[in-house]
């Protein structure tokens, strides 16, 4: 076997396995995916991946796996550092100072970790991805990973919002740190010449807790206060952004999305029925009787879900994420949120929600054998 057919065969097998991360990776016809890992790894890379697990773990037990052709911990963990900065694995450090490593998914995940080394080839060919296979693994409404919460000023005493849906008391309530680093989807818009008709700001992707320590221990952002992070909200919810944490009750990212950049929304918005792919706990309807039809709404909608009809604005309920903005721009206040008659409650955090993701996936079974070879250190079944 060629070295360059052996190079092939190992980050298919490598796609093979991230194919059955929560957020699927799957394969295509025209082979865009394996551009997309040899862009993240080499081939050299590419095998250590394959027997990593996506549950964290210290470098000797990977190293159990691979101690044929890594003898030493020190030898393997300069390259998991190396894969590590380059974004294409997820790093960390425990409490008492053990870094801890995992596979990860394209998105949320290595994606993301392209921040501060994003390429417009990588963007380019990510873009072609989501195109020819990945939007229905990244919109799957089963495993909805951010969810639009309301805009501050839409929250009405009469609205009774859910306090994890109010994102200004779940942060007074986080621990921290806070982090602040450039919005990856802006960045790759920037890259192909089609910049954010929204905002001019860049630096609005919001980190928290273990998620902001492995941004700062890579120098892709910066830290901030509980303060700065409330000025930045108060900015993006001015210019017209949607509020979107991750999907649990103790978030560790809030992005802040536009309809022309953020992959989601604007892959959202060719469907049909976009609103089935958010988890979302209200929608905004307008009282015509109010209702002066000067449009600002219309303009303010990041989902195309608000049009004219006799000069009233009509919401469509199919297309509506309740995000708020509409309310904000009013008037006469003629349209408001309402809450929805079934009620979404995220898990409680990142951790449980991406489990349940994975048992959702694999199954129960799967996810215990998973867990004990884990433990053992046995080799993670690709």
């Amino acid at each position: 076997m060629t070295r360059t057919s052996m190079d092939t065969r190992v980050y298919r097998k490598l796609q093979q396995k991230l194919d059955k991360l929560p957020i699927a990776f799957p394969a295509t016809e025209s082979g865009v995916e394996i551009s997309i890992l040899k862009h993240l790894f080499t081939p050299e890379q590419a095998e250590i991946a394959l027997s990593m697990s996506f549950i964290p773990e210290p470098t000797a037990v990977i190293q159990k796996r691979m101690q044929d052709k890594y003898p030493a911990s020190a030898d393997l963990e300069v390259i998991l550092d190396e894969m590590s900065a380059r974004g294409s694995i997820a790093g960390g450090i425990t409490r008492d100072g053990t870094k801890i490593f995992s596979v990860t998914m394209l998105a949320i995940g290595m994606f993301e970790f392209q921040v501060d080394h994003l390429t417009k080839e990588f963007y380019e060919d990510f873009k072609e991805y989501i195109d020819e296979k990945f939007r229905d693994a990244l919109l799957n409404p089963k495993f909805t990973q951010l969810r639009p919460v309301p805009t501050t000023g839409s929250i009405t005493p009469e609205l009774s919002i859910m306090p994890y849906d109010d994102i200004r008391q779940v942060l007074n309530h986080h621990k921290g740190p806070f982090l602040v680093t450039d919005c990856i989807c802006k960045k790759g818009q920037d890259l192909i010449g089609q910049p954010c008709k929204v905002t001019k700001d860049r630096e609005i992707c919001l980190i928290f807790g273990s998620a902001a320590r492995n941004y700062q221990n890579h120098g892709w952002g910066r830290e901030i206060t509980r303060e700065e992070v409330f000025r930045i909200l108060d900015k993006g919810e001015e210019d017209g952004l949607v509020v979107q944490p991750s999907n649990s009750q103790y978030p560790f990212c809030v992005c802040l999305c536009c309809g022309c950049c953020c992959e989601a929304l604007t892959n959202a918005k060719i469907l049909d029925k976009p609103a089935e792919h958010f988890y979302s706990n209200y929608y905004a309807l307008t009282d015509e009787s109010l209702c002066i039809g000067c449009g600002l709404c219309v303009k303010r909608c990041q989902m195309d879900a608000i049009k004219m009809e006799k000069k009233k604005s009509i919401v469509d309920p199919d297309r509506c994420i309740g995000c708020g903005l509409c309310v904000t721009v009013c008037p006469p206040k003629a349209i408001q949120l309402k809450k929805k008659d079934q009620i979404t409650t995220p898990k409680k955090d990142t951790t449980e929600f991406y489990l349940s993701l994975m048992r959702a996936r694999a199954g129960n079974a799967n996810m215990i054998l998973m867990m004990i070879r884990r433990a053992l250190g046995m080799p993670i079944p690709s």
